[in-house]
């Protein structure tokens, strides 16, 4: 009776360890669930980063073809404005060179009227003077 009473008393702890292992069983299948789980979002995650970091590149390569264009546009505006500096110097050196014309027309048709009125002074007198004799 001794020995059935010890054989009742491993098959019970038999039994309770069975009954643990299989509860433990249980808990790693779900834990090995959650971590394929866990894998398979991680794995999202990093497909996600990837994409992202494939959308952070294009932008930077976008980004930088803006940069060279503004860049080219910044040279060419600057050329312009040398363009038009050096035009406006050569026309300030116009309008300078004209205005010395215009004094020296000036001057001339000055003189030119002295002398008209001189030979109109030296007309006037021989006309009177021949109207006298």
């Amino acid at each position: 009776m001794a020995v059935q009473r010890w054989n009742d008393e491993m098959v019970d702890e038999l039994a309770s360890t069975v009954t643990e292992l299989r509860e433990s069983v249980t808990e790693l299948r779900e834990s090995v669930t959650e971590l394929r789980e866990s894998v398979t979002e991680l794995r999202e995650s990093v497909t996600e980063v990837r994409e992202s970091v494939t959308e952070v590149r294009e932008s930077v390569t976008e980004l930088r073809e803006s940069v060279t264009e503004l860049r080219e546009s910044v040279t060419e505006v600057k050329d312009g404005i040398d363009g038009l500096r050096i035009t406006a110097q050569a026309l300030l050196q116009l309008a300078a060179q004209s205005q010395r014309d215009m004094e020296l027309i000036k001057e001339r048709q000055a003189e030119s009227d002295q002398r008209f009125n001189v030979l109109l002074e030296e007309v006037r007198f021989l006309i009177h003077g021949n109207q006298a004799n």
